[in-house]
């Protein structure tokens, strides 16, 4: 586990966007992608994000392809600007569905090495996550595409250890994204 640190970190909570529809032409869920709109979608979302003035300094992702399309967009247009890292997805099974957050954030804490991290995840354990976060039983409904930012106290995290610095919904990401 990473040594303890009360030093302030920046986490952005990304659901993935909108994927191919579950059926029989998807028959493993986990490998279900990203739909042509669910593309087009994200990145107009990251156009808004870069409006904000997000950076990533690492990203971390579940490894279901949705989620992982979703986490590669994200590096590759907000990452960092050293081209030796820009792009980087840590994949981590435990950002996949059904695992609890203490479990999560153990994992996380894991393998996250900077300041500013994305997660890329799914509903509901993302909303789970940042009820856990933030010291609430509510979950945070997160549509798809949705990003929240958290500062978060200490790290390893524990339950509470975070303030929702704010939650965007998709529709306005993009809205941010045309302005630009």
């Amino acid at each position: 586990m990473a040594h303890a640190t009360t030093q302030v970190r920046t986490c952005y909570l990304v659901r993935h966007a909108i994927a191919e529809p579950r059926g029989p032409g998807w028959p493993d869920d986990a490998r279900r992608p990203l739909s042509p709109r669910g593309l087009q979608r994200m990145r107009q979302i990251m156009r808004g994000l870069d409006v904000l003035g997000v950076r990533i300094d690492q990203v971390i992702s579940s490894p279901l392809v949705r989620a992982r399309q979703t986490a590669e967009l994200l590096a590759a247009g907000l990452g960092p600007t050293d081209d030796a890292v820009r792009g980087d997805v840590v994949l981590l099974p435990d950002l996949a569905p059904d695992v609890s957050p203490a479990v999560t954030m153990r994992a996380v804490a894991g393998v996250a090495t900077a300041s500013t991290v994305a997660l890329v995840g799914h509903e509901p354990d993302l909303g789970q996550l940042a009820a856990w976060w933030l010291g609430t039983d509510r979950s945070v409904p997160f549509k798809k595409g949705a990003v929240c930012c958290l500062a978060v106290r200490r790290w390893p995290a524990r339950r509470g250890d975070a303030t929702l610095i704010w939650l965007a919904p998709p529709t306005l990401l993009r809205l941010a994204g045309r302005s630009a």
